[in-house]
């Protein structure tokens, strides 16, 4: 006679999986990637290689000069239950480069695409948060440019007469101060936004797609100017010449060592240009916020995350600033020059050409600091855990920095 023992069905249940643990990732540009800010680490390019400093004459596309700094916000923020931090901006980045490698275009890094670089991270992590810096390099304008061509304007109307020949490398430049439409005109700024409308939108659905519980907050951080509204009166005159006559060296070398090597009648322009930078980030987190509902989209306003703490803005600069002073080097030597006294219009051409040729020895030029990160580190915290659609970050005159 046949037994049957334990007719009873027993269901079991597979092991449960592990949670995957938690990442905060930072895309975007140089005011994410940490610019300035020093200790930059390796950079893993298009075959693989973790890149480390290359030299300071290597090729501008070297991935290392992405400038990965220990010190960015996304490293010093206070974020509560996340496990490990990514860090996939590239000082340059354009909204191009989100879908294709950035060396896929003029001037690019050779590093992989960062949205592929985030979905890397997104097979061994569950993304919760994403830092994104996007929008002051596009293919209208970018930051460097800008920077570039106000501060020119500057040094050359400081060394050489309005009848001198006057070369850099890109030919002469002009010696008026900034106006707004130097800058970037409103076409120009709208056709940024779509460009980075669309870049964005392709973050969103690839976030969806590869986040493992679907459930991230995604900040949208914008710009704050490294110069204020004025310059303080100690910067306005020296030997007699302020930088609204013909010829003023004395002054020139003045604020270039103060960091500020800019005329007075440009300030109003740069912070024109850093107010529509603002409204384009805004614009477009506003823009996807209708289109991808359910997604937690911040925008984190930092216009005035370093008012009172401003390059010139007080007696002292560079050392009392948050942002990085303009640095050239004469020639890719990795000694910069802090001085202009007693410079010629041939030296001050040649170092200015060093920056044109290797755009390395001066790229951290205008930047957040270690210190202006943290600050910003300080607004990203708060921006992280409110129930706010948007927040406004401010540093108060006694150094305490403000979310609302």
């Amino acid at each position: 006679m046949a037994v049957v023992a334990g007719s009873a069905l027993v269901a079991t249940s597979a092991p449960a999986q592990a949670a995957l643990p938690t990442a905060a990732v930072a895309l975007g540009d140089s005011f994410i990637s940490g610019e300035g800010a020093g200790n930059y680490q390796p950079v893993v390019d298009v075959n693989g290689v973790a890149q480390g400093f290359p030299g300071w004459s290597a090729p501008n596309s070297n991935a290392y000069f992405c400038h990965r700094s220990a010190n960015a916000s996304l490293q010093q923020a206070t974020l509560p239950g996340i496990q490990d931090r990514y860090n996939l901006a590239c000082s340059g980045g354009r909204p191009a480069d989100f879908a294709q490698p950035s060396s896929a275009r003029d001037k690019g890094r050779t590093v992989a695409a960062q949205l592929d670089q985030l979905r890397a991270v997104a097979q061994t992590h569950d993304i919760d948060l994403v830092l994104v810096g996007l929008g002051s390099n596009n293919s209208q304008f970018t930051f460097g440019d800008v920077a570039e061509k106000c501060a020119n304007r500057f040094i050359a109307d400081a060394w050489t007469g309005w009848w001198e020949f006057w070369a850099y490398l890109n030919g002469p430049v002009p010696q008026a101060p900034c106006a707004a439409g130097d800058l970037a005109t409103q076409a120009q700024f709208d056709a940024a936004t779509a460009e980075t409308v669309a870049a964005i939108r392709q973050l969103l659905t690839t976030l969806d797609q590869v986040d493992a519980d679907h459930q991230h907050r995604v900040v949208f951080q914008d710009y704050t100017n490294p110069l204020p509204l004025d310059l303080d009166p100690s910067y306005w005159e020296a030997d007699g010449r302020q930088d609204d006559r013909d010829k003023f060296r004395d002054l020139g070398a003045l604020r270039y060592a103060a960091g500020c090597p800019i005329h007075r009648a440009s300030l109003s322009a740069g912070h024109l240009f850093s107010q529509g930078l603002g409204t384009l980030v805004q614009n477009v987190r506003n823009t996807v916020a209708a289109e991808f509902p359910s997604d937690d989209l911040v925008f984190l306003d930092v216009q005035h995350a370093f008012d009172g703490a401003r390059l010139c803005e007080h007696p002292g600069s560079p050392a009392n600033a948050l942002a990085t002073p303009i640095r050239l080097q004469d020639g890719p030597s990795g000694t910069f020059v802090t001085s202009l006294s007693g410079k010629d219009k041939l030296d001050i051409q040649r170092i200015a050409n060093t920056c044109v040729s290797y755009f390395q020895t001066c790229q951290e030029s205008w930047h957040p600091t270690a210190a202006g990160q943290a600050v910003l580190a300080k607004c990203l915290a708060g921006a992280s855990t409110t129930a706010a659609r948007a927040v406004t970050c401010a540093r108060r005159p006694d150094g305490t920095i403000t979310t609302s």
